[in-house]
C-alpha cells in the first residue's frame, strides 16, 4: 500500500460543491425498491482479528448481474423522457456495467446496444447477451469500445448510458451507502474500490449526509490510480498507462461530474498492489466463501496490507463478483504465491531405484502437496550419478515452506532455488 502524502480528497478546491447529495440518494432508493438486491452486510471474522475491531462485508458481489451497476444503469434510465427510451439506449463496457445497462433496459422496457472489447471476456459477453442487450464488439479496449458507443449514439439517437459520470448514476450507486448504515450504524469507517467515482461518490453523499463523522476511504489499484494526481492538481487528469489485474477499476482518468463529488466528500484515497489484490481474492474465497473478483476485493486488500490504519468498526464494499474461470485460476494462483503457499525448488538426490520415492515420501510427511514434479539427470551442472528434481509445492505459508527447505538440507540434499542458486530457509521466508 502507498501511504500518498498529497492532498487528501475533502483538501481539493471544488467551487460548486459535490454534485449529489444525500435527498438524491434517498430518492433513488425508493426508485430501486424491488427492482435491486438488497445484499447482506456480513462480519468477518478472521478479518475482525487481524484488524482488532469488528469488520463487515458488503457483499455487492450477491447484487443482480453481479455487481453494484444495476443500481446506477436502473436510475439513470428510468429517468429518461418516454422519447428518449423510444430510441434505446448504448453502453460501453468490459464486463460489469454492461450487464448493469442489458438488465436495467430490459426492465424499463427498452433496447440496449452493448460495445464491448474484441477480446471481452466470453463469459461477460454471454452474460450481457443473456440480459437481452444486442453485444457489438469493437475495439482493442474499452477505450475504442467507448469511442464506437458514441458514435452509435450520435448517429441513432439512442441515449449513452456512462459507467460512472452522471448524477443520477452517482445516485443509484450511493444506495449502497445506505444500506450500510442501516446494517452497521456504528461504522467508523467505509473503504470502497474506486475506479471512477461513481460509486465511492455515490456512498460518500449518504454516509456523510446521515453521519459525517465516519471516514469514506477510497481504494485503488496502484498501477491505475488516477485519483491521487488528479486531487493534487485540482482536476480529473489522465493517466500515461494502466495495467492491472483489477479491471473493473481501471479507470484512467476521473469523470468531470465525479471529480467534485469525491474530491469534496472522500477523506483520503489508499492505493495497493497486484499481489495485495490477489490474496485478498483467495481471502475472500477461502476465509468467507464469497467469491469475488480482484476489483471488488480492494477494500480487503487495503486492510491486508495496513489492518492497523483504520478505525473501527469497519465496512468493507465487495463490489463485484463477475470474473472469468481462467482469470479466476490465475489469480488464485498468484494469490497463493503471493502469501508463500508455493514454494518451487530444485533438489538433488541419488540417482537411484527408489530415490525420487523417498524424496516425496519425505515432502508428505512434512506436510506439503506434491502439485508439479520433473525429472531431469541429464545435464552438465549436475554431477555424474546424481539427479535433479524440479518440483513445485503447495505449503501453509512461508515458514512451513522454510521448515520444509531446512528438513532437506539436513537430511544431506542440497536445494536450490529456480536460478539454479543453493537456497537456504533465509531465503525461502524472504520469498515469502
Amino acid at each position: 500500500m502507498v501511504d500518498d502524502p498529497r492532498p487528501s480528497a475533502s483538501s481539493a478546491r471544488v467551487e460548486d460543491g459535490p454534485p449529489v447529495r444525500l435527498a438524491d440518494v434517498e430518492a433513488a432508493r425508493d426508485l430501486l425498491r424491488g427492482v435491486v438486491r438488497r445484499t447482506p452486510t456480513l462480519p468477518a471474522r478472521a478479518l475482525s482479528e487481524l484488524v482488532g475491531a469488528p469488520v463487515w462485508l458488503k457483499c455487492e458481489n450477491q447484487q443482480r448481474t453481479g455487481s453494484f451497476k444495476i443500481r446506477g444503469a436502473y436510475t439513470r434510465i428510468s429517468r429518461l423522457a418516454a422519447e428518449e427510451r423510444a430510441r434505446g439506449v448504448v453502453a460501453a463496457s468490459a464486463g460489469n456495467h454492461a450487464q448493469g445497462v442489458a438488465l436495467a433496459a430490459r426492465l424499463l422496457g427498452t433496447t440496449a446496444t452493448v460495445f464491448m472489447p474484441e477480446r471481452a471476456a466470453l463469459p461477460k459477453v454471454s452474460a450481457t447477451r443473456g440480459y437481452g442487450a444486442q453485444v457489438r464488439l469493437a475495439g482493442e479496449t474499452i477505450d475504442g469500445s467507448l469511442a464506437e458507443a458514441v458514435r452509435f449514439a450520435d448517429e441513432t439517437g439512442a441515449v449513452l448510458v456512462h459507467p460512472f459520470d452522471h448524477v443520477d448514476v452517482i445516485a443509484g450507486q450511493g444506495t449502497v451507502g445506505l444500506e450500510i448504515l442501516d446494517d452497521v450504524p456504528d461504522a467508523a469507517t467505509v473503504l470502497v474500490p474506486a475506479g471512477g467515482g461513481g460509486l465511492l461518490g455515490g456512498i460518500a453523499a449518504a454516509v456523510r449526509g446521515r453521519r459525517p463523522d465516519v471516514r469514506v476511504v477510497g481504494v485503488q489499484a496502484e498501477a491505475a490510480a488516477a485519483w491521487p494526481p488528479s486531487l493534487l492538481a485540482g482536476r480529473p487528469v489522465a493517466l500515461d498507462r494502466m495495467r492491472t489485474i483489477a479491471d473493473g477499476i481501471a479507470v484512467g482518468v476521473p469523470g468531470n461530474v465525479t471529480y467534485p463529488q469525491v474530491a469534496g466528500l472522500v477523506d483520503e484515497f489508499v492505493t495497493v498492489g497486484e499481489d495485495t489484490l490477489a490474496r485478498a481474492l483467495l481471502h475472500c474465497l477461502e476465509r468467507a466463501k464469497l467469491l469475488v473478483e480482484p476489483a471488488g476485493a480492494a477494500a480487503v486488500a487495503a486492510l491486508l496490507e495496513q489492518p492497523a490504519r483504520f478505525p473501527g468498526p469497519v465496512v468493507a464494499v465487495l463490489s463485484g463478483g463477475n470474473i472469468d474461470p481462467l482469470v479466476l485460476l490465475h489469480v488464485i494462483e498468484h494469490g497463493m504465491a503471493a502469501a508463500a503457499r508455493y514454494l518451487s525448488m530444485r533438489v538433488r538426490v541419488v540417482d537411484r531405484p527408489g530415490a525420487l520415492a523417498e524424496l516425496l515420501t519425505q515432502i508428505g510427511d512434512l506436510g506439503a502437496n506434491v502439485v508439479d514434479v520433473e525429472h531431469t539427470r541429464i545435464s552438465a551442472a549436475i554431477p555424474l550419478g546424481d539427479v535433479d528434481v524440479q518440483l513445485s509445492l503447495e505449503t501453509r505459508g512461508a515458514t512451513h515452506s522454510a521448515a520444509i527447505v531446512d528438513a532437506l538440507r539436513n537430511s544431506g540434499h542440497a536445494v536450490f532455488d529456480e536460478a539454479g542458486a543453493p537456497w537456504g530457509s533465509g531465503d525461502v521466508a524472504a520469498a515469502g
